[in-house]
């Protein structure tokens, strides 16, 4: 049995196995299973050097994992409007399991995914030990920056009476390196015990500026769910992020996060964590000892019972009084 054809059985078990995850209801696992997957295409896509694959058979292996990434954010967001159902992607096994001898049109219109690093679970580190090779080396290729993250914040959500809207002002993060981070940017979510997504996801723009061991940011996030629906065991997650030039892919360098008890309003500093990110919150690391964290302010907007009935009335008065 050749290399190839070993390799294209792995693919073929790997998508088996987050298939039948996602089956199960075991979302976590059925995410992670299908980054690894999608990482493992996109190298195959990108090697230069494989002469095991046509370029139309890497076309479609590009498809292949545009659908895993969309599959993997259905499960993520519930609020998905385009949703990429399991039974699709199903439909997509006879062409991982025949890559070699596929000659149809691919079932679904989609593109394959971008020339970018896709990170499975825990891949970072071993990436940046790469990189401090390649340093030791002088292998690597030229520095290619990418365009500055424009941010992905959404509005604050309409009021609803005797409901709690939560508005996050992102001051500024500690880190001993902090002028060495490119692109530096926050991505904030808000997830449940299991780690899946109750609210859509949000970046911020590139930092304001650097000072010394700080990174400004001076952005307000808007919590997308009043608070009062949001689960128990519920938290917002904080996850640094900055580009990598020599490796071409944008790093999390840390996250941090805040559970609900946290909640009141005023300033917080939060702890900072080792990656990569456990949203199950079960393995934690403290990334320094120095007393370096996130700076958060917290904004309350109540909309209570009350207020609503002195509007209401106002209306009323102001409606009597036209009429008159």
């Amino acid at each position: 049995m050749s290399d190839v054809t070993k390799t294209v059985q792995k693919w073929h078990a790997s998508f088996k196995k987050g298939t039948n995850f996602d089956s199960w209801g075991q979302l976590v696992e059925a995410i992670d299973e299908y980054h690894i997957l999608a990482r493992q295409l996109q190298k195959a896509v990108q090697s230069s050097n494989s002469h095991d694959f046509t370029e139309e058979q890497k076309k479609t292996l590009g498809k292949f994992a545009t659908c895993l990434e969309m599959r993997s954010a259905s499960l993520q967001c519930t609020q998905s409007q385009e949703e990429f159902k399991l039974e699709d992607l199903k439909k997509l096994e006879p062409i991982i399991k025949n890559i070699l001898t596929y000659n149809k049109d691919f079932p679904f219109d989609v593109q394959p995914v971008p020339l970018r690093k896709i990170l499975a679970p825990g891949e970072e580190e071993n990436l940046e030990l790469e990189e401090e090779l390649d340093a030791g080396t002088g292998a690597g290729s030229k520095p290619s920056f990418p365009s500055r993250v424009p941010g992905t914040l959404l509005p604050r959500l309409p009021s609803e009476p005797g409901m709690t809207l939560l508005s996050l002002t992102i001051e500024k993060i500690g880190l001993k390196d902090a002028g060495q981070c490119i692109d530096p940017y926050i991505t904030v979510s808000v997830k449940d015990l299991n780690g899946i997504d109750l609210n859509p996801v949000q970046d911020t723009p590139v930092a304001a500026r650097k000072e010394d061991t700080y990174i400004h940011f001076s952005m307000d996030v808007e919590i997308q769910k009043h608070l009062e629906k949001l689960p128990k065991g519920a938290a917002i997650f904080f996850e640094f992020k900055h580009y990598k030039p020599k490796k071409r892919f944008t790093s999390t360098k840390c996250f941090a996060f805040m559970e609900m008890d946290e909640i009141k309003p005023g300033p917080i500093v939060i702890e900072l964590y080792k990656k990569p990110t456990d949203f199950k919150r079960k393995k934690l690391n403290l990334l320094t000892k120095k007393p370096l964290y996130l700076h958060l302010n917290q904004t309350l907007h109540k909309d209570s019972k009350i207020r609503q009935s002195v509007l209401h009335l106002c209306n009323s008065l102001i409606t009597t009084k036209r009429r008159w």
